[in-house]
């Protein structure tokens, strides 16, 4: 099993009822470029602000290693 970077992001985007292709498409890029973002990490500032938004929640949050 592959180990999420931050698995707040997965599961604020599961709580939302989105895909990852769904949710890629609302962000604006491909699946695969946001599974690696979740995965690898560097996440551009301006689309984890956007996630923040979307989530109602703090990007902090977003980038803890823990759920």
């Amino acid at each position: 099993m592959t180990r999420l970077t931050y698995p707040n992001i997965e599961a604020e985007r599961a709580r939302r009822g989105y895909s990852k292709s769904e949710f890629a498409e609302v962000l604006g890029v491909n699946r695969k470029t946001y599974y690696n973002w979740v995965l690898k990490g560097f996440i551009p500032q301006k689309k984890l602000e956007q996630m923040a938004t979307l989530f109602g929640v703090s990007a902090e949050y977003l980038l803890q290693k823990t759920a």
